[in-house]
């Protein structure tokens, strides 16, 4: 925010601008910079600048021969040069005026420039609460049609200027006047139009009776034969009126032909028509340019008209939330309407909370999410979540905005109007929406599916093979499948937006980090739908121990062990014994221990993964059970050639002997089958899992483990046991990818 002490001390005269052949705009993406920036390169200055993001506009700059560079650094600022200011930089922390200060260059506003250029100008100014914008592109193309050729500079872009400024040869510029920090007193107009007045900006005018103050001050930078021109039908413009003493005329809505919809802006144009009129333009054609005016982006702008019609809005304000959705009322009649609204500064919002609520529930469905804080710091107690609190409509609050089109689309109707609604960088989720909608609505748009393979476990290599054999699957299936190492994408300076932006993210990745929640929990996050387990449950079954006490509280024979945390502990087992990591993979670490004499380094080569479990030594026959959403596939028997299960046994081509079906009798198939499923729901598993048992004597199962990320190798036991029911790899991996989606598309459902 700009102080006005800064205002009164931090910046040169406004008449030091003419020694100056070279500018230097700070914050020259914004389309008042931008604007500005156009209007010196026009008049033949050299002129450059810095933003703190790379934009359209700044790449728009650059070609026109406008240096832009990107990110805040001392070293852009040209000695010499005139150092121009948004009213958003903060002249404490900006590196630019510290380089300014240092060497010498002199610093201005925005206005005291826009003021300069202007100088030799008849003008007019639009100054107002609301629809500065609007009323400026009116009286442009007003001036335009009648011939009088003006300059028009507006604070947005206008599609049919090709942005916000429109250079002319004429006597007349238009330009819009704002309130915001005093910046309107720099200018000096010929005619001021004055579309309305409410308190705002209370950041800088702290009561009402401050901005009216304001407006007066300004208005006396009007000559003698200068004119007001006010709304007679605004309460704050009509006592503006009332204490002005110079030429001043009123008008109202009229009923003129416009293609932009609403009350307000019969207005806007019937304050327009007023003050061309005033200027000597011919009426009747100043009209035909007022009828061809298509409105600034983000004025209640269509940008999708299909199913769902798409609309921008730049209104923040109590008053123009309620006057936009008129608006589209009368647009777009007996349609249900989405107002997804960003609350514009805390200073804004504070002691509004009930007035924005009344306005938005004008609306069917109201999305909030959080403040724009631009310039400001959070104020306590100020949060959009207190405007939700008071909606008497149906309403959702997604903080993050970033969210919006993943919580909105889902709750979109054919035939629903939805307005993403506000000042700030909200103005990126219209376009957003508009293109999840079309990419949704293209039946030949293949579906973006990113394999997870690598990681950072001991199981590293084998998830490298996993993805390569499902990654090769889904190109085959038609696709658009990537590969990405989760940890290279999050250590490496990867685009986590990446992730965000696909359709399923297929999980390939073993042990922890992978199958333990950790990489779930990030997907949850991001909203993105991914195979396999859920959070929890992907959680619970890496810790072996868990496992066993749920599955034992369950009715479920586990084998009998112990939890140790040191190699000191004691073991109250007699062995043989089986040592393991509790959270890796399931051979990762294992040990067969027979003489008691090895268990203690055993136990210590377990410890070096964490704690370790130490449990009885079950002999018979190893069997595993793959579980497919809700059924129980083909057992397969497992015979490794050295006669045990390790992680060589495991993985190496040929080491290990998968028979499936397993060679055991119907009945018992039916009973291990049916204790795998009741394991994978006690677990709450999802998706595709992998229930290890050993048969004791051959004869009675014990639930070992639960793999929640079968492997999907061409030696894993899922796609093996898959097979045998005459389900391929393809076919299988096609199955886990839908299913991910399904799954995702029914939670968000019931959210």
């Amino acid at each position: 925010m700009r102080k006005q002490s800064e205002i009164n001390e931090a910046f040169a005269p406004t008449e030091r601008l003419s020694g100056f052949n070279e500018f230097f705009l700070v914050g020259i993406g914004g389309a008042g910079m931008s604007a500005l920036a156009r209007l010196l390169k026009a008049r033949g200055f050299t002129v450059s600048g810095s933003d703190s993001t790379a934009s359209i506009v700044t790449g728009n700059l650059n070609e026109e021969g406008i240096p832009v560079t990107i990110g805040h650094r001392r070293e852009s600022v040209p000695v010499g040069a005139a150092v121009i200011l948004t009213d958003a930089i903060d002249l404490t922390t900006s590196p630019e005026v510290a380089a300014a200060r240092e060497q010498g260059n002199l610093i201005f506003r925005r206005s005291q420039a826009l003021g300069w250029v202007l100088q030799n100008y008849r003008l007019i100014a639009v100054t107002g609460t609301h629809g500065k914008t609007t009323t400026t592109g009116l009286v442009g193309f007003g001036l335009i049609e009648a011939g009088l050729d003006p300059l028009v500079v507006v604070g947005a872009d206008i599609p049919q200027f090709g942005g916000p400024v429109r250079e002319g040869k004429g006597e007349w510029a238009v330009a819009e006047a704002c309130e915001a920090y005093n910046s309107f007193h720099d200018l000096n107009p010929q005619i001021v139009v004055l579309t309305n007045l409410e308190h705002d900006h209370v950041d800088f005018h702290k009561t009402f009776d401050d901005l009216k103050g304001s407006v007066l001050e300004f208005l006396a930078r009007l000559p003698k034969d200068g004119l007001l021109v006010y709304c007679e039908e605004d309460a704050g413009a009509l006592e503006i009126a009332a204490a002005y003493q110079g030429n001043k005329i009123p008008y109202r809505a009229s009923h003129l032909k416009l293609a932009i919809p609403g009350h307000h802006n019969e207005q806007n144009a019937s304050g327009a028509l007023a003050a061309i009129e005033a200027a000597g333009a011919n009426a009747e054609r100043a009209k035909a340019g007022l009828a061809k005016f298509g409105g600034a982006e983000r004025r209640l702008q269509v940008l999708h008209a299909g199913e769902v019609a798409v609309v921008d809005d730049y209104a923040h304000h109590p008053t123009e939330i309620e006057a936009s959705i008129q608006a589209l009322r009368a647009q777009f009649p007996s349609r249900r309407l989405v107002v997804v609204f960003q609350p514009h500064l805390y200073s804004r919002t504070n002691g509004q909370f009930a007035d924005f609520a009344k306005a938005l529930d004008n609306a069917d469905l109201v999305v909030l999410t959080d403040i724009y804080p631009a310039r400001e710091d959070p104020i306590p107690g100020v949060s959009s979540a207190r405007i939700v609190e008071l909606l008497k409509k149906p309403s959702l609050y997604v903080p993050a905005r970033q969210l919006l089109v993943k919580h909105v689309a889902p709750a979109l109707k054919k035939g629903d109007v939805v307005v993403g609604m506000g000042a700030g960088n909200i103005a990126s989720f219209a376009p957003d929406l508009v293109r999840y909608l079309t990419n949704q609505a293209d039946k030949s748009r293949a579906k973006k599916v990113i394999v997870l393979s690598g990681g950072e476990s001991a199981e590293r290599e084998v998830s490298l093979h996993s993805g390569r054999q499902v990654f090769a699957a889904l190109q085959r299936l038609g696709y658009a499948a990537k590969i990405v190492d989760p940890t290279a994408l999050m250590l490496g300076g990867g685009n986590l937006t990446e992730l965000a932006e696909a359709d399923a993210i297929f999980l390939a990745v073993h042990g922890p980090g992978a199958e333990d929640g950790k990489t779930q929990g990030l997907l949850e996050l991001l909203h993105v739908p991914y195979t396999g387990c859920g959070v929890l449950a992907s959680a619970l079954c890496m810790d072996k121990h868990w496992t066993k006490q749920l599955l034992a509280d369950a009715g479920l024979p586990v084998p009998k062990g112990v939890l140790l945390k040191s190699a000191n502990e004691e073991v109250p087992l007699t062995g043989p014994w089986i040592v393991k990591p509790n959270c890796q993979g399931s051979t990762v670490g294992l040990s067969f221990v027979e003489k008691e004499a090895d268990l203690k380094p055993a136990i210590a080569k377990g410890l070096a993964f964490g704690d370790v479990l130490v449990e009885e030594w079950v002999t018979g026959l190893e069997i595993t059970v793959p579980i497919l959403g809700d059924r129980a596939l083909p057992i397969v028997e497992i015979q490794a050639r050295n006669g045990r299960y390790d992680f060589g046994s495991k993985y190496e081509i040929g080491a290990t002997e998968e028979i499936c079906p397993a060679r055991i009798s119907a009945e018992l198939t039916k009973r291990c089958q049916d204790m795998a499923l009741t394991a994978h729901r006690t677990m709450g598993c999802e998706g595709a899992t992998r229930v290890d048992m050993i048969l004791r004597n051959n004869t009675d199962p014990i639930i070992l483990e639960i793999n929640t990320l079968p492997g999907m190798t061409q030696t894993s036991s899922l796609p093996n046991s898959a097979r045998a029911t005459g389900i391929g790899f393809d076919e299988l991996v096609d199955w886990l990818v839908k299913d991910a989606m399904t799954r995702y598309a029914e939670k968000k459902a019931k959210a």
